[in-house]
């Protein structure tokens, strides 16, 4: 009887550890988890690096204009100085700025464009402390348009100065 009661105890407590370490692993592979948004990107992975967050204001690359304007407008100063601001505290980050145009104009005219508005850009970010070697200002003209239609529809989304990140 005392065997019996003996291997009674031993069991109930492997049985007691074995369910422990069940438990363990539950738990492992909930910590795992905390905090990942609906597409499982970890809250940590978007805390490391604000521009991968899509409700951060860094997510937003692209400062549109006007037809053949090259001025900041007031709707896109928050969101070039939020990318000083990242540059600024981010020394070893650098962007390129590459100013866009529609298809209208000479080849030549549109890469001139193109160049005042990533430009514009550029001296902006300087103003608020960025270093002339974290940002480089480059125009593609209209050789990289965003939407491909002949209309006002897609020559607004292609005059732009897009803020491009090294090594994203």
């Amino acid at each position: 009887m005392k065997k019996v009661a003996l291997s009674l105890m031993v069991l109930s407590l492997l049985a007691g550890c074995a369910s422990q370490g069940v438990t363990d692993k539950k738990a492992a592979v909930e910590d795992h988890n905390v905090g990942a948004n609906a597409n499982g990107v970890k809250q940590s992975d978007v805390s490391a690096n604000p521009l991968h967050d899509p409700n951060n204001i860094l997510s937003k690359r692209s400062v549109y204009y006007d037809f053949d304007k090259y001025d900041v407008k007031a709707e896109y100063k928050p969101m070039v100085e939020a990318h000083a601001k990242y540059l600024t505290s981010h020394g070893d980050a650098k962007a390129t700025l590459q100013g866009n145009t529609d298809e209208r104009g000479s080849r030549e005219y549109n890469l001139a464009l193109g160049q005042r508005r990533a430009d514009g850009v550029r001296k902006m970010m300087n103003a608020m402390g960025v270093a002339n070697k974290q940002v480089e200002a480059v125009s593609f003209g209209e050789e990289k348009p965003k939407s491909d239609c002949h209309d006002e529809s897609c020559w607004k989304e292609n005059r732009r100065t897009d803020i491009v990140y090294q090594g994203e």
